[in-house]
């Protein structure tokens, strides 16, 4: 397990992407908890003439789903020069609610081009209301509303044309690994 989160912390050294800044976050978040999985992904953001990048980790410890997202922004009316914001979360494996993989597996291939992990631990919750309807396309009657509440945590999208396979193949192996947590009675990853 050490080595998973030696592994890491060499990967956010190597991006280069403000690696102090980053790693200070996940330490923090980590809490002296060992890395069982992780997923880096670091990639820029095009804002009308700029470019900015941005970094996520997700790590997996055998008690909890931590996530660090830092972000670059340009000099503001707060800040006088530009800066970063890191924004760290833990959360128990026993509160993650949902684990949902979405693979875009091209024709004739067999393995994914393109994957999306969302995750929901119930720390927002989205709302989808239309007008309800009923069978009779003559009926004028008010049916009030329909609606479905999904948890909205956390997605992650990663793609072979952008970040390569590997990195498809590290997220699905995240996804399955973290599903597998979820599962388990003891909540604890080994």
């Amino acid at each position: 397990m050490a080595d998973s989160s030696s592994t890491l912390y060499e990967l956010i050294s190597r991006s280069g992407y403000h690696p102090e800044v980053v790693s200070a976050g996940l330490r923090d978040a980590l809490a002296g908890e060992d890395v069982v999985r992780f997923v880096l992904q670091h990639e820029p953001t095009f804002d009308r003439d700029e470019i900015r990048r941005h970094m996520t980790v997700l790590a997996m410890t055998p008690t909890r789903l931590v996530l660090v997202h830092t972000d670059e922004h340009p000099a503001d009316e707060l800040v006088s020069s530009p800066y970063t914001s890191t924004t760290c979360e833990a959360i128990g494996l026993e509160k993650v609610e949902s684990v949902v993989v979405t693979r875009i597996v091209a024709e004739g291939a067999t393995e994914p081009t393109e994957a999306v992990l969302s995750i929901g631990w119930g720390a927002m919750r989205r709302i989808d209301v239309e007008p309800a309807q009923c069978a009779d396309p003559e009926c004028e009657a008010d049916h009030g509303y329909t609606g479905a509440v999904s948890s909205d945590d956390f997605t992650l999208r990663s793609s072979s044309a952008a970040e390569g396979g590997a990195a498809v193949a590290r997220l699905m192996d995240f996804a399955r690994t973290l599903s597998a947590a979820t599962t388990a009675h003891s909540y604890t990853v080994s």
